[in-house]
């Protein structure tokens, strides 16, 4: 074989190499916004024109979260949300439309409090979807029920459904990301039955979490379990 025909060789191997090492580098880098976004991926490849386009997306979403100043809640200010959110579970019983504009607030200031612009609800989505992406569809749920409260369009049975979707971001964001212990529970579950105990323990000494009400057909008002199936009718 002739030097000519090495040194072609050799070129080639090298593009060969440099080709497949391209591919790699973006199944890693698609793989990784898999990861990472989970179901927002899908929605994102969905909306856009292209894959490539979504995934410019998702990476430009990246790069302003990593520009954010977010940051965890302090134990005290976390369990001052958490009393909060029992408060709004109580209004619930008897004002149900009132108490899913209150969780609407409640989730807003949480926002606002770990450091996330709060001033456009699509911004708040692209930002939240980089940390929270697995409960995005609860939020967005439970605004577009919250917006048809406000015009009185929504039955008790969706204000219902509202409340369990704003929950679910609730807790991640009081916990950090669910990676983060609130009230002593990993995986973001809150205590919501503290009746005014401000270290987020059970007042009788037994811990309730949020998962003994995953149907939100009851809530804990002064120690006892009242029934919101019927509530507002």
């Amino acid at each position: 074989m002739t030097a000519v025909a090495w040194v072609a060789v050799a070129i080639v191997a090298v593009l060969v190499i440099l080709a497949v090492g391209y591919l790699v580098s973006a199944r890693n880098r698609r793989r990784h916004l898999q990861d990472r976004f989970g179901p927002e991926y899908d929605r994102a490849v969905r909306e856009s024109d292209s894959r490539k386009e979504a995934e410019q997306e998702l990476r430009a979403r990246e790069e302003r979260h990593a520009e954010l100043d977010i940051r965890p809640l302090d134990p005290q200010t976390r369990n001052e949300y958490s009393r909060k959110w029992t408060d709004v579970q109580e209004h619930f019983v008897d004002a149900p439309g009132f108490a899913v504009t209150e969780a609407d607030a409640l989730v807003t200031a949480v926002m606002a409090e770990r450091g996330y612009p709060t001033d456009d609800f699509e911004q708040r989505l692209s930002d939240l979807s980089v940390a929270h992406a697995t409960t995005l569809d609860h939020y967005r749920n439970a605004h577009e029920i919250s917006s048809r409260a406000a015009r009185q369009d929504a039955t008790t049975e969706e204000l219902r459904q509202a409340m369990v979707h704003y929950r679910a971001l609730f807790q991640e964001l009081l916990g950090d990301g669910a990676d983060v212990p609130v009230d002593g529970r990993a995986n973001g579950h809150v205590d919501t039955r503290m009746n005014g105990h401000g270290d987020g323990a059970a007042g009788n000494g037994t811990a309730h979490t949020t998962d003994e009400y995953d149907d939100y057909d009851g809530v804990r008002v002064n120690g006892r379990r009242t029934d919101v199936r019927n509530a507002g009718r």
